[in-house]
């Protein structure tokens, strides 16, 4: 199932995507929310409607988190790029909801800092309820889906503060779309992985694969889950590729994650 969230008639909806005429659009209304479903997505009832082609619509961030917990370092070539050690475990930190930007929204440059990077990610949205998993238990039953999201993060006061909550907690600084998928399979089985590929301005700034993550997602759901209870909706980015860089002005930042679709942004200065 491949899902959005979206305006129609002036109000915020689910909508279920699917393809008409070669054409992503969304054909029916969800509802119930999907992160009410307890992980059975086919159960959702839905209400069809005339097709929207999901290009034209106003399309909001797909997830309604309580909380944003991120994955640091889980590329060996970037930990190598900012001059880090390879993590011995997954290095969480959280990022503030009110960083959520829908696609299409604009990304703005705060005053007070000098670099605003970007950070394509692949992104893990929650089902169930996960608290403390035993070892034997399937992980994936706690995954309601995948989607794309781009950790904007300020460099040079993630630098300067030590830790990470301003740098990465500024309003715009989550942008997440354009949908979520249960369709692949990015880090479970021998060789399974998705590309991870960021443009800005149309030229290809980072290029990834989800096999390549030092810990693969169930490690990291497990590891996050023996600390805080994971609920319906949480959102988890799973770590930034090599290649981050500054955003300026008038930038267009793409974050495309194979079989999900492209995340689209512009940049500000505020």
């Amino acid at each position: 199932m491949r899902y959005c969230r979206f305006q129609f008639n002036g109000q915020a909806q689910y909508g279920l995507v699917e393809l008409v005429a070669g054409r992503e659009a969304i054909v029916r209304i969800l509802l119930t929310p999907p992160e009410e479903a307890d992980g059975d997505l086919e159960s959702l009832r839905t209400r069809r409607i005339e097709p929207i082609p999901l290009e034209e619509a106003v399309l909001l961030p797909p997830v309604r988190p309580s909380k944003i917990v991120c994955v640091g370092r889980n590329y060996r070539e970037h930990a190598a790029e900012l001059g880090h050690e390879v993590p011995q475990e997954p290095l969480i930190f959280l990022k503030a909801t009110s960083a959520l930007l829908p696609p299409g929204g604009t990304i703005r440059r705060p005053k007070i800092s000098g670099r605003v990077d970007y950070e394509g990610e692949l992104g893990v949205v929650i089902g169930k309820t996960c608290h403390q998993p035993a070892a034997d238990v399937d992980i994936r039953q706690y995954i309601l889906g995948y989607t794309c999201v781009n950790d904007v993060t300020a460099r040079d006061l993630q630098n300067k503060d030590g830790q990470w909550s301003r740098a990465k907690g500024f309003d715009t600084f989550c942008p997440v779309g354009p949908l979520v998928t249960d369709e692949i399979d990015p880090c479970f089985g021998v060789g399974a992985g998705v590309g991870v590929e960021t443009r800005v301005n149309g030229a290809v700034r980072q290029q990834g694969n989800t096999r390549d993550f030092i810990f693969a997602l169930d490690v990291v759901i497990r590891h996050i889950a023996q600390a805080m209870t994971l609920f319906p909706g949480d959102l988890i980015p799973s770590g930034t590729p090599a290649g981050v860089g500054p955003l300026v002005a008038g930038d267009v930042v793409e974050v495309t994650v194979e079989g999900v679709g492209t995340l689209r942004n512009t940049v500000a200065d505020e």
